[in-house]
This record gives structure tokens, C-alpha cells and sequence, in this order.
């Protein structure tokens, strides 16, 4: 095994020169494409689109990830935008912040999540974490995926594109819409003006897939002209969000920096899936969380 910083540019090409694996800590870069032995490259961390571009599945490469590692957090995070949207909290704070026990705007009109719907759009690790705590709040669950399988635990109703069902159903009936789908070329721009005229005006968007998912020009008109109530985004187009952009002052939005609370376990969570990719890999069998071509990016 060889051990090299990533940023030494000549200790990667010694250690490129024999390797057969690769296991880093990021996206793999055109070094790694023009490595002669490199067979199997795994990038510990969840979101692969950088690494799926067409000249990984040219040369072959078999590329994996840790998706999952951070499931149960994402699911958190997309439960707190849920919470604090639809409770009005940024409201009930400013009032904290000026010492004013009142009624907020809009208050009678709050509604507690407990009998609304949640749409979530991919059923990965996180989708089906979610689902499960959307559940445990009494929601009903709408789900959306590729493959056309049993529906997962929590979920009352599941979408398949692999039975040629879109997300139109999901948008017109979803209270709360949350994004945990991989960014593709088949999922850029996946909501855009067409999809956020859908959803009710009532409903709020949660994003935490990456930015290029959502149309942004056209979320920031929906947001604007009463289109949906609300956004809340781990992830923006740029990132980071420049200082003078329209979205940081919205009233209807908030933003957490690409950051979602690690796991204590999340360490380990990542060294298993290694491990077990390790075996399969010895054994020729399908490896977990392998990026195919319909992970394909080609937008860089």
C-alpha cells in the first residue's frame, strides 16, 4: 500500500505508475486517467458527479463512493428545513431577537406537518432515511426513483421512471418537495419553471442534492411571485453563494453552507463499504455504489 498527499503531484505519478486501486479522499482528476494499471478508483464521500464524466466510462475505470455514510443526517437536515419553514420560525426569531411576545404574521395560517404530504425525489440512502422520519411525523410519503422496486419503508406511494411515471404527481401534491437525487445530465435542471408552476403555492422545496438540480432563476421567480412559499438549500448555484445574491435576503428561504452534521459513526460507516467494495472486487462482483452511465456528467 502507498500512501501519498494528493496535492504532491510527483508522488501521485510514482504511485500511479504501479497501482491497481485507488482510494481518495475526493474527485479523481486527469492523473488518474492516464494511470496504466488503475482498475478500481473509490471516492470516499457521497455526490459523484464530478467524477462521472465521459472519459471515466471510456477508459473503463470502475468508480465507487460512501454514499450513505452521511444518510441519517441528511435526513435530519432535510426534516429541520421542513420544521422551520413551515412553523414560520424565522418570524417567531426575529420577534425573539427584539423581545416581542406576539402573534407573527401569517400565524393562523401555520399548519403542523403531522397529516401533510412529503415528496421525495430519489430513494438512495438518504431518500429512504428521510422517509422513514417523514413517516414518524405522520406525513404521507411520495417517492420517486429509477428502478422500479418494492417500495421502501415509509413510503406510501412510489414513482418509477422505469415504468415511464415522472414527478408531475408528486409536485401537484406535495406540502414539502425534497431534492436528495444525484445531479446527472438526465437530472439537470430537473425543477425548473414548468415543475415549480406545479407545486402548490402553499408548498416549499428543500434542496439538498447539488445546485444544478433546480432552475435557479426560475426558483428565485417562483419564490418571488408567491409560486411556492418557501426554500430551503444546503446547495446553490454558484457555490459559495456570492455576498450580493438576491437568494441570501429572501424572507422565504434559508441557506445552510453545503454542510450537513457528521455522524459519530461516519468513519466507520465509510472504512465498511471500503472493505466490503475490497472483497467484491477480489470476488469480480457487482460493486456498491458504482457510478454507471446514467450517472453520466457531462456539463463540467
Amino acid at each position: 500500500m502507498i500512501k501519498v498527499d494528493t496535492a504532491d503531484n510527483d508522488a501521485v505519478a510514482v504511485a500511479l505508475a504501479e497501482a491497481e486501486v485507488a482510494i481518495l479522499k475526493g474527485d479523481l482528476d486527469a492523473r488518474f486517467l492516464s494511470a496504466p494499471y488503475l482498475r478500481w478508483i473509490h471516492c470516499d464521500h457521497a455526490g459523484l458527479t464530478k467524477s462521472a464524466t465521459p472519459e471515466v466510462f471510456e477508459k473503463g475505470l470502475t468508480v465507487t463512493g460512501s454514499a450513505g455514510r452521511s444518510g441519517p443526517a441528511l435526513a435530519e437536515h432535510a426534516m429541520m428545513f421542513a420544521l422551520l419553514l413551515c412553523s414560520g420560525y424565522r418570524d417567531f426569531y426575529e420577534a425573539q431577537k427584539r423581545h416581542e411576545w406576539r402573534r407573527v404574521p401569517e400565524m393562523a395560517n401555520l399548519r403542523a406537518l403531522s397529516g401533510r404530504t412529503m415528496g421525495i425525489i430519489g430513494m438512495g440512502h438518504t431518500g429512504k432515511a428521510l422517509a422513514v422520519r417523514a413517516k414518524a411525523f405522520n406525513m404521507n410519503v411520495l417517492g420517486y426513483r429509477r428502478r422500479d422496486e418494492e417500495a421502501p419503508e415509509g413510503v406510501d406511494r412510489m414513482y418509477c421512471s422505469d415504468r415511464g411515471e415522472g414527478i408531475d404527481e408528486i409536485l401537484e401534491q406535495a406540502d414539502i418537495v425534497a431534492l436528495v437525487i444525484n445531479l446527472s445530465d438526465a437530472t439537470h435542471h430537473m425543477i425548473g419553471a414548468k415543475q415549480l408552476a406545479k407545486m402548490k403555492k402553499s408548498a416549499v422545496l428543500i434542496n439538498l442534492s447539488r445546485g444544478p438540480v433546480v432552475d435557479q432563476a426560475a426558483l428565485i421567480d417562483a419564490l418571488e411571485n408567491g409560486g411556492i412559499a418557501g426554500a430551503g438549500l444546503d446547495v446553490t448555484t454558484p457555490e459559495p453563494l456570492p455576498e450580493g445574491h438576491k437568494l441570501w435576503d429572501m424572507p422565504n428561504v434559508l441557506i445552510t453552507p453545503h454542510f450537513t452534521a457528521s455522524l459519530p459513526d461516519r468513519s466507520e460507516r465509510s472504512l465498511k463499504m471500503i472493505l466490503d467494495n475490497l472483497q467484491r472486487y477480489r470476488a469480480g462482483e457487482s460493486m456498491l455504489n458504482q457510478i454507471s452511465q446514467e450517472d453520466l456528467w457531462s456539463k463540467s
